[in-house]
């Protein structure tokens, strides 16, 4: 079928022949449509990636609450001013 996308080529090994007999599975009106099954198990595996992602975001914005003020009032006011007298010009 003509297309102006790009075409991947895949090679069934052992791997793959699992993960389409699994997808099979899930799946099985696309059963006889390995094409149809690749592309459900990578959109699938896009959506896990994308969950993933989004929970290692929340993970990062919750440690950063916690963590929020933690060192509040450990430096005194001029402290940088008292650092930064020991820089060179």
């Amino acid at each position: 079928m003509p297309t102006a996308h790009r075409r991947h080529a895949v090679t069934e090994t052992d791997d793959i022949a699992a993960a389409l007999d699994a997808a099979r599975e899930v799946w099985p009106e696309l059963a006889d449509k390995p094409g149809a099954l690749l592309r459900r198990l990578i959109l699938t595996g896009e959506e896990a990636l994308q969950a993933r992602r989004s929970t290692a975001a929340e993970g990062r914005r919750r440690a950063v609450e916690r963590t929020s003020g933690i060192l509040s009032g450990v430096y005194g006011p001029g402290y940088l001013d008292d650092v930064r007298q020991d820089w060179p010009e």
